[in-house]
């Protein structure tokens, strides 16, 4: 219960109330909301804000907050508005982000609404219409220039920290945020070090709203928590994942050394699909970086085996380009994994140039190494990775791995392989019918 329900508790007594009574305060927000979720006043200057932002962990609340504010913004609720704000935008890392999470989802704004006050949701037009006029269009992050030419007095922006065009999507949004008499937003997220994240807790006209998953532990399953704690607990991913903290350069990495060892194995199963995944360094001398080589499978019982490493020290790229294609005959991999960013379609060609058979598969990082090697720790949190022996330089590259991008001051070019050989084989393909031992 919130400080605004304290303070009405002791005016209302149910039984004297109809069942419309009843139903209406079942439906307010203010009664029932946390306080994190629900808006300061002001700002700590005592100023009007103009970005709430709710930093917070998974299931923590956040969408139920954003589709609430919203709702109240459209209805002109008091506190939060004092009259419907007309025009809203509705702004998530896709528009399919948009449609099944802000506005469809199981907290989303279509959710929060009693029958008689919901608003017409038009899938063609990408827009949401209450019965009051008020009009909520729907845009994705990916495409900042559709925010070019609608103006708006509010808008809700979800999951910013995930947003690939962040800075560009939120600045069209900003010259697009110019009706009614106090334009404002809310963004909700789960923090990660990005620099449009940094840029608005540094803010002025930014207040700031803390929330942990625990928090809305009422509304989670038992079981979900109790595995949270245990997989998670003292991590910089359960930090940052559950209690919704902005982990920064010096904060710890993503992996533990226990998830590796307890997983350890020196004999794989039966294995469905091998690959081996190259990141290639961005020079070719003496002092450049390691080539990243990994070679990794997916087994019959659907765990992931990390089979070994194969890096070599970036010299001539036939250098490193031999050892992928060794690798590849010494497993029988299916393909070669390379990371084509710096050399393009020249990897693929050195390559080809070892073996004209060899069946490359490009991938391309458009997100930073700390983004794209959450998914897989979570793999490594979850049980569902194995090294197959020990592979030492590796895992010192994991144990040191930070939100920077960096293991040690270096370059993770291991790691870095490790993760595009993790994310290939969790991509859907169709089963091999021959299985394979080594």
């Amino acid at each position: 219960m919130n400080d605004y329900a304290r303070k009405k508790k002791h005016k209302i007594n149910l039984a004297r109330l109809s069942d419309e009574q009843i139903a209406t305060i079942h439906a307010d927000w203010q009664v029932w909301a946390r306080d994190d979720q629900l808006p300061p006043a002001t700002t700590l200057h005592g100023t009007p804000w103009q970005v709430w932002l709710v930093l917070g962990g998974r299931g923590a609340g956040k969408t139920r907050a954003g589709a609430e504010w919203i709702k109240a913004q459209a209805l002109g609720i008091d506190p939060i508005a004092k009259v419907p704000a007309k025009r809203i935008a509705l702004v998530g890392e896709t528009m399919a982000d948009v449609r099944n999470v802000m506005v469809e989802g199981v907290s989303g704004i279509l959710s929060v609404h009693r029958d008689h006050e919901r608003p017409t949701f038009e899938p063609s037009k990408m827009q949401l219409t209450w019965p009051n006029g008020a009009v909520a269009q729907m845009f994705s992050a990916e495409n900042s220039e559709g925010l070019r030419g609608p103006q708006f007095a509010v808008a809700w922006c979800d999951e910013i920290a995930k947003w690939r065009n962040g800075e560009e999507a939120w600045d069209m949004l900003q010259f697009a945020l110019r009706l009614g008499e106090q334009p404002c937003l809310v963004a909700t997220t789960t923090p990660r070090p990005v620099p449009l994240l940094k840029r608005l807790l540094t803010d002025d006209a930014t207040v700031i709203s803390r929330c942990s998953t625990s928090a809305n532990a009422a509304n989670l399953a038992p079981s979900f928590m109790a595995e949270m704690e245990r997989r998670y607990s003292g991590t910089a991913l359960g930090r940052q994942e559950l209690l919704g903290e902005l982990i920064q350069e010096d904060a710890g990495t993503l992996w533990r050394r226990d998830w590796i060892d307890a997983q350890r194995t020196t004999s794989p199963p039966e294995l469905r699909s091998i690959v081996v995944a190259v990141d290639p360094p961005v020079t070719a001398t003496a002092k450049s970086d390691a080539c990243g080589i990994v070679v990794a499978a997916k087994g019959a019982d659907h765990k992931l085996y990390v089979l070994d490493d194969r890096s070599v020290q970036g010299r001539e790229p036939a250098q490193w380009a031999r050892a992928a294609i060794a690798a590849k005959r010494d497993f029988e991999a299916d393909r070669i994994v390379a990371e084509v960013n710096q050399g393009g379609d020249l990897v693929v060609g050195v390559l080809r140039s070892i073996d004209p058979t060899a069946v490359v598969r490009k991938v391309r990082a458009t997100r930073g190494k700390w983004v794209r090697a959450e998914p897989v720790a979570a793999l490594y949190a979850e049980g569902r990775v194995t090294h197959v022996g020990t592979f030492e330089k590796l895992e010192e590259e994991m144990m040191a791995f930070g939100s920077d991008g960096k293991a040690g001051g270096h370059s993770p070019d291991r790691l870095d392989a490790l993760v595009w050989a993790i994310t290939d084989l969790m991509n859907p393909e169709p089963p091999r019918p021959a299985l394979r031992t080594l």
